[in-house]
């Protein structure tokens, strides 16, 4: 599939790009000072029990407390989980949880009680006797030979429970071996630490984003990894030495003079990444538009005109958008809700397969990803599931002009709210003069367009009106002076 992992190290940032036939398939971003939390083990503090949401706020030393649903409390019986939160969770009770979704948005980090490590090869999961297999390995045959095999390697007297990776299909019993007592011994130091630990105590802290990609991201198909800083270059070496060894072949360090994400186009794929409009080849696009409750996309055929009519052109335009779309989830790393309006189509023929073209672009999604098929509307619901903030979300705010509305209020809509401004205060205060500070566009048009209402307005309240320019005010800034 050549595929190529690109890693740019800087000392505030690590930025890995993951490319498939030179064109960006997956961006992942951490920063020093804002690294992800997925994964971290921490003795929290019930703050508070909320019955009504059979929800907990715990408190792990974060800037806001996390949230810990009755769903995610790891029960060893059935009659353990039908329980009610507040028979499970006293306020200013200890407990070991896990992060398993970041802070996003206004919502804290989300949090569980079912404790899993991840390795090379397996995830340990401490409180669970139960074996299960990558739901990629699809062999039946292959997956029950997975299963006997790593509960033959298990060491006698241990307990708990693994999933078996992907990459470990064709590990050796070595490696599997050394994966198992690499994981029951990382999980001992942190139960041992846990007794004597404070609370709201951090424990456990995930890989960093440059390990995370030896451990997570590689596998058979990767071609290369290449890192631009020798520092990086060297702690993977070693990491790779220890546990990863098969990606050793394929790591690199960059030594040019031209910036690696300049030479592989990445820096232009992130900046087309952070635009509503994605440009089809055909001359058809898509706009995406996301909001706190879901991600919109929208097909249009734009310049595109092809085919033997117009359901011909429709028909190719959709099923470009497919790889289009499924692409860019992946990249901007969108997730929750997603509504897609494909270009409406009359044949049941062309959405069953454009339907089946879209399924097959995302079944190489990393992540959950779930497709409802068409509504009643031709609309397509899907969910992807969000663990971490949009790439927008990270290297974006909200603008501080239009607070993040998209659109700014005219200067004629500012014109008539300073306009009835002054009619407010003029009954109120008996002022000499009435001054308005504003936006050079607002009083262009005070001084233009608007300068009759301004003298009717005069003549009414029978006080002048000044204007003055204020360069550091936004279109929507005005304030009325009373002099």
């Amino acid at each position: 599939m050549n595929e190529q992992i690109l890693i740019n190290v800087s000392p505030q940032e690590t930025r890995v790009a993951i490319m498939e036939q030179g064109a960006v398939q997956e961006l992942l971003v951490e920063r020093g000072s804002n690294r992800g939390l997925v994964g971290n083990i921490y003795l929290g503090r019930v703050g508070r029990v909320l019955p009504g949401m059979q929800s907990a706020f715990i408190e792990v030393g974060l800037g806001r407390a996390a949230f810990l649903h009755v769903a995610d409390i790891w029960a060893s019986n059935k009659s353990a989980e039908q329980k009610p939160i507040e028979k499970l969770l006293q306020e200013g009770q200890t407990l070991l949880v896990q992060v398993i979704k970041d802070p996003i948005g206004s919502k804290g980090a989300r949090l569980s009680t079912q404790v899993s490590i991840a390795g090379r090869l397996l995830v340990y999961l401490p409180g669970d006797q139960h074996i299960g297999i990558s739901q990629r390995i699809e062999d039946e045959v292959e997956r029950e030979h997975l299963r006997e095999k790593v509960h033959a390697l298990m060491p006698a007297g241990e307990t708990g429970g693994f999933i078996v990776r992907t990459v470990a299909e064709s590990a050796t019993d070595e490696e599997l071996t050394a994966d198992i007592e690499y994981l029951i011994k990382l999980w001992r130091g942190i139960s041992t630490a846990a007794k004597t630990a404070p609370p709201q105590m951090l424990l456990y802290q995930d890989l960093d984003l440059s390990l995370r990609v030896l451990r997570d991201l590689v596998t058979r198909e990767t071609e290369r990894i290449v890192v631009d800083s020798r520092e990086t270059h060297a702690r993977m070496l070693d990491f790779a030495e220890r546990y990863t060894r098969q990606s050793l072949a394929v790591l690199e360090q960059y030594g040019g003079e031209r910036p690696l994400f300049d030479l592989f186009g990445v820096e232009d794929e992130i900046e087309r990444g952070l635009k509503r409009r994605v440009d089809l080849k055909s001359g058809g696009y898509v706009i995406i538009d996301q909001t706190e409750a879901l991600v919109t996309v929208d097909v249009n055929t734009g310049a595109f005109v092809s085919g033997r009519s117009f359901d011909d052109t429709i028909f190719k335009t959709n099923l470009e958008a497919t790889q289009a779309i499924a692409r860019q989830l992946r990249l901007r790393n969108l997730g929750g809700i997603i509504i897609v309006d494909f270009i409406d189509m009359d044949s049941e023929e062309h959405k069953n397969a454009v339907l089946a073209e879209f399924r097959k672009a995302l079944s190489r999604d990393r992540t959950r990803v779930t497709v409802n098929g068409f509504t009643q509307l031709g609309l397509v619901e899907m969910t992807r599931k969000r663990t971490r903030e949009s790439l927008a979300h990270i290297l974006c705010e909200p603008c501080p002009t239009c607070t993040g509305r998209g659109e700014i209020k005219s200067a004629q809509t500012v014109c008539y709210e300073i306009l009835r401004e002054i009619m407010r205060s003029a009954r109120q205060f008996d002022a000499k003069e009435f001054r308005i500070l504003a936006s050079q566009t607002v009083i262009d048009r005070f001084l233009d367009e608007e300068s009759q209402g301004m003298t009717m307005l005069e003549d009414f309240i029978k006080k002048p009106i000044s204007l003055s320019v204020e360069t550091a005010y936004t279109q929507e800034q005005f304030d009325v002076i009373l002099v």
